[in-house]
């Protein structure tokens, strides 16, 4: 992937970088691997917003990915690089030898026109998708599984990847790209490279117009408040606080531990990433 800078001619382009997509399909996508996308805009299953500054947005539809890899030994073509509005990787579209089509996460270096295959016999080559334990050491991975049989859970995000480190007794030692090493099953299936688009951390949006394209709502900062909406808000002039910053509702914001301490997979965290 490459970004792409653009002229001055607005205020919205003068800071704008967006990524070249040239590469991608124009077509539309397979009818029968989209759904809906219904939304909540923030709110959960009793309508209150848990999650703020959410709505809007411009429409668009899910795409069924493939986390699984499940149909071993049945080569499958890629046949397009496809766009998905709703994560930051590309998609690739597999057509298998027995005409069943599917999405899966596109990672660095696939091109159409090349086959790709899943299961324990398969080569350790970028797109295949293999059990831990069959995967030679010190490769990148994606798309890596917790449990077998669950589907992909880890590194999906793009330019995201794992390096298989070490095996000993039927678990895979792994370092997470936040520098977490952790120990998953040498039963899960993990797809061989990184994720693609590698350089979309480099895009800025340039206007807000963009992030209200997103689905994401304006965000008013505390200290700019009055001190009876936010602890943060008050004060002669401008502030910043005087205080830690901390949550509308008095919770503080930085430094403070977010995992749940008797969670059952904290023992197979071997380094924390901090």
């Amino acid at each position: 992937m490459a970004l792409k800078n653009y002229k001055p001619r607005s205020c919205g382009m003068r800071f704008r970088v967006s990524q070249v997509r040239t590469h991608l399909s124009k077509e539309k996508p397979v009818a029968h691997l989209t759904l809906a996308k219904n939304r909540c805009n923030g709110r959960n299953n009793q309508g209150r917003i848990t999650v703020r500054h959410r709505g809007g947005g411009a429409r668009r539809r899910f795409r069924i990915v493939d986390f699984l890899r499940d149909k071993h030994g049945i080569p499958a073509k890629v046949a397009a690089l496809c766009y998905d509005p709703n994560r930051t990787a590309n998609l690739a579209l597999l057509n298998y030898a027995d005409g069943e089509k599917r999405y899966i996460l596109a990672p660095e270096g696939l091109q159409p026109g090349m086959t790709v295959v899943s299961g324990p016999e398969a080569e350790p080559v970028v797109g295949n998708a293999l059990p831990l334990e069959k995967i030679p050491l010190g490769m990148a991975i994606h798309n890596i599984e917790l449990v077998p049989g669950k589907g992909a859970q880890m590194a999906r995000s793009a330019g995201c990847s794992c390096t298989l480190m070490a095996r000993a007794n039927g678990m895979a030692t792994l370092r997470l790209p936040s520098g977490e090493i952790r120990l998953v099953p040498c039963a899960c299936m993990a797809t061989v490279g990184a994720v693609g688009e590698g350089d979309w951390s480099g895009v800025k949006l340039g206007k807000a117009g963009r992030k209200r394209h997103m689905g994401i709502r304006p965000t008013v900062r505390g200290v700019a408040m009055n001190p009876v909406d936010h602890p943060m808000g008050g004060g002669e002039g401008r502030t910043s606080g005087g205080s830690h910053p901390r949550s509308p509702w008095g919770k503080l914001a930085k430094g403070g531990k977010t995992r749940n301490r008797r969670k059952n997979s904290n023992r197979f965290i071997v380094k924390r990433r901090k």
